[in-house]
């Protein structure tokens, strides 16, 4: 659809959209991954949910995270700058290792 075609609701979201881009960091693969690996340390209850209380954790959802940043890893395997695998390779073993840690505790 070309763009003056948008109406109603699209056509309202995106002076807000813009709005809200200046407050949010700009969406990319970093990003992204940054954004799931606090979404499982939250999960873990390493970090507080969005609340200011801490979260009690909750494993089978950080262990769900981890799972699709493993996915991800392994579906990007050669289409990654050396920044953006080295980051996915840091934030997965940081990840692993504080599941593991969870389990035992």
């Amino acid at each position: 659809m070309a763009d003056e075609d948008k109406g109603g609701a699209e056509a309202e979201m995106e002076p807000e959209l813009d709005r809200e881009a200046g407050e949010v960091p700009p969406i990319d693969f970093n990003t992204f991954v940054l954004s799931l690996s606090t979404s499982a340390l939250v999960h873990l209850g390493v970090a507080p949910g969005s609340g200011s209380e801490p979260s009690t954790g909750e494993l089978a959802l950080a262990r769900h995270t981890i799972d699709l940043l493993s996915l991800l890893e392994e579906k990007t395997a050669g289409n990654l700058t050396g920044e953006e695998e080295r980051l996915l390779t840091q934030v997965l073993y940081d990840l692993k290792m504080r599941y593991l840690a969870a389990r035992k505790g």
